[in-house]
């Protein structure tokens, strides 16, 4: 019976075999799909964003950021300033929710509900690393007048959060000293160069 013996065993080792390489082109075409997938979001968020460094991009992927999630991106200054004694007040919050309307935010979207969750809960320092990183790239892409508009608008919303708290009691100055300097560093995010 040796014949038969080696004919089942040919025919389990052939069986391993043919298992295996299925396993291992599974994998291959899952990794292929899944590098696809991440090709076709970054040209996605590349047009929505106008950014065209594919480390950016891709640390914008890793961080969730999707096109659809992008517009709370530029509300990042709005939340880190209203953020900045710790707390957000109630005027400062309103001041948010209707810069994210105006921008087109709307409630039950996914980037009102990102949103919601940065006002709920103080977001990581890596959010405003990336939207540094963000708008770093997207400077660098802008001719030197719309990088100043852009600049003003968003400091501009950003100084507006800060002075809708208004001071204790309406007296004193509208921004504190830790919104100052949140804004400050802030606006270093526009310099090139």
């Amino acid at each position: 019976m040796p014949g038969k013996d080696e004919g089942l065993l040919a025919e389990r080792r052939q069986a391993l075999e043919e298992e295996f390489f299925r396993r291992r082109e599974q994998a291959l075409i899952e990794k292929l799909r899944e590098q696809e997938q991440r090709r076709q979001l970054r040209e996605a968020l590349a047009e929505a964003s106008g950014i065209r460094d594919p480390a950016t991009l891709d640390r914008l992927i890793d961080a969730g950021i999707q096109p659809r999630t992008l517009a709370p991106l530029a509300l990042v200054p709005l939340v880190e300033v209203a953020w900045a004694d710790g707390s957000i007040a109630a005027r400062e919050r309103e001041a948010i929710v209707r810069a994210a309307e105006a921008a087109g935010l709307h409630k039950g979207s996914a980037g009102y509900g990102l949103l919601e969750s940065w006002l709920e809960e103080k977001p990581e320092p890596k959010l405003r690393q990336l939207w540094e990183e963000y708008v770093r790239a997207l400077s660098q892409s802008l001719d030197p007048q719309a990088r100043q508009r852009l600049r003003d608008e968003v400091m501009g919303r950003a100084r507006a959060v800060a002075e809708a708290a208004g001071g204790f009691l309406g007296l004193g100055p509208k921004v504190s000293a830790a919104e100052e300097a949140v804004l400050r560093e802030l606006a270093r995010a526009f310099d090139v160069g």
